[in-house]
């Protein structure tokens, strides 16, 4: 599907569509050095922000981190950015991005200029400019970092960071792996999403697709289609019979399963840790459930 045709589908249909990826460029990410993630749970810590406030794209962020003693835990944490839908906000997906930040990531998380709830001027087709915003979050957490009165400073490893997000947030997940995007991003988890053009190019890096198979809102195609292309490793979870994403939900069935399997797939690609990468095919066994399927690098 060429990019006019996948952007008057962003238009009308809630992103129910995919442009063909294009050819790896650049090789893979460099593999990221084994060790064991966090062990336990941690508290976690919540704080938001807005980036360039007077600007024309003003972005509110939401950031989870883990903590102890009421202060940010010791030692750097591996970076998730999260994409929410349409119509939504970082607050709905809380019931997943706590449990991440509680597993040992920061997880940042930007409200959209033009995709959030109670955006002045809603457009389905802002989609397309939102992997630059996620961009400019992954700078600004490097601001922050380097800001030693700031509480997070020395606490974001920034060399290992994934991108994650539901629906349009998902799109958004993909359009950030395109043409000469940095090799810190190490992973994608697509949640009921697909691609965007120019997705999936430059160094290729793993990917998880999550979909319900009886999504009514971007059909299950729509992810597989993505995964087919994806040149690097991938990993396809299918909820079976489950909708557009009430597995999210704490408490839904499907939830468990998605939360060991996207908690598993960051602690390998963003941690390197092989006892995770080898409990992945196991996270989510359910036959009446969930399915997970996987594939090595085209």
């Amino acid at each position: 599907m060429g990019a006019g045709r996948l952007l008057a589908v962003l238009v009308t249909a809630l992103l129910a569509g995919c442009a063909p990826a294009t050819a790896v460029a650049g090789g893979a990410t460099d593999p990221v050095p084994a060790r064991r993630a966090p062990e336990g749970s941690y508290a976690v810590g919540v704080r938001t922000l807005t980036l360039d406030p007077r600007s024309a794209r003003p972005l509110p962020v939401t950031i989870w981190y883990p903590t102890s003693t009421g202060q940010v835990a010791a030692g750097r944490f591996p970076v998730v950015i999260y994409s929410h839908g349409l119509g939504s906000r970082p607050e709905l997906h809380a019931g997943l991005t706590t449990r991440w930040a509680a597993a040992g990531f920061v997880v940042a998380a930007p409200a959209y200029p033009h995709t959030r709830q109670g955006a002045a001027h809603f457009t389905r087709a802002d989609v397309r400019h939102q992997p630059a915003d996620a961009w400019r979050l992954i700078r600004h957490l490097g601001r922050l970092d380097r800001n030693r009165a700031d509480p997070l400073a020395g606490h974001l490893d920034l060399t290992s960071i994934a991108a994650a997000g539901h629906s349009a947030g998902g799109f958004t997940t993909s359009g950030m792996f395109s043409e000469g995007h940095q090799t810190r991003l190490r992973a994608g988890i697509v949640i009921a999403g697909g691609g965007l053009p120019g997705s999936f190019a430059g160094p290729a890096a793993p990917v998880l697709f999550v979909h319900g198979t009886a999504d009514p809102v971007v059909p299950v195609t729509v992810g597989r289609a993505a995964y087919a292309r994806t040149p690097g490793p991938a990993a396809f979870l299918s909820l079976l019979d489950q909708d557009h994403g009430a597995y999210l939900t704490p408490g839904h069935p499907g939830f468990a399963p998605v939360l060991a399997t996207t908690t598993d797939f960051l602690r390998w690609t963003l941690y390197g840790d092989q006892v995770a990468a080898a409990r992945l095919r196991t996270d989510a066994h359910s036959p009446n459930l969930a399915r997970y399927e996987s594939r090595p690098a085209h």
